[in-house]
């Protein structure tokens, strides 16, 4: 049973006191203080089925009106929003793209209540390296425009930037070491300094 009667009866209230909108069953385990987490699983998804709590993935619970971007961190970590997502916000691409697009550990693209997710696969130090990827107060993981650039070169054979004003190129050229990449520093050339 759960560890304290008012934790059972409080549970939604704690999980709507939160700022967050997408939880996992550690977070809401954490939140609620409680151990067991069958038991916790059982009254989450009782919660579910009386439309309290939303079940968009298998072990993961939102509040209605979710963030799509909190669920996209969410899916598999470690992981965090880039590529073409972020790009297309920051005016350097400008065809659309609905994806929510993050790097990942695996390459996946999911759909969950018509929203596509795509995740790429970036390799473990890259993946794990903070630099150029902001954590905003919601627990999202984003990448800056610059990251998102050098992830996309990272990843791409070729690829076509509509508008590389915005991008920093002082931020750009500190990023450059961690992807050890020939490739990749030829092609900022190429981009950048003789564009």
């Amino acid at each position: 049973m759960f560890s304290s009667q008012k934790i059972k009866n409080d549970l939604i209230l704690l999980i709507y006191q939160d700022a967050r909108t997408v939880f996992r069953l550690g977070d809401i385990a954490m939140i609620a203080g409680e151990t067991n987490f069958q038991t916790l699983n059982k009254k989450l998804n009782y919660d579910v089925h009386k439309g309290k709590l939303l079940n968009p993935r298998k072990g993961i619970y939102a509040k209605p009106n979710y963030s799509n971007e909190e669920l996209a961190g969410c899916v598999f970590t470690p992981t965090y929003i880039s590529l073409e997502y972020v790009l297309q916000k920051a005016g350097i691409i400008f065809q659309y793209d609905h994806r929510i697009t993050s790097v990942s550990y695996l390459s996946r693209t999911i759909e969950v209540n018509g929203v596509t997710y795509s995740f790429r696969k970036l390799k473990g130090e890259l993946l794990v390296n903070t630099t150029g990827i902001i954590r905003q107060i919601n627990n999202i993981n984003m990448a800056t425009p610059e990251r998102a650039f050098m992830d996309t070169l990272y990843l791409n054979k070729d690829y076509y930037f509509d508008n590389l004003n915005p991008l920093n190129k002082e931020l750009i050229l500190k990023l450059l070491p961690i992807y050890h990449s020939e490739s990749v520093s030829r092609k900022v050339t190429k981009l950048l300094l003789n564009g």
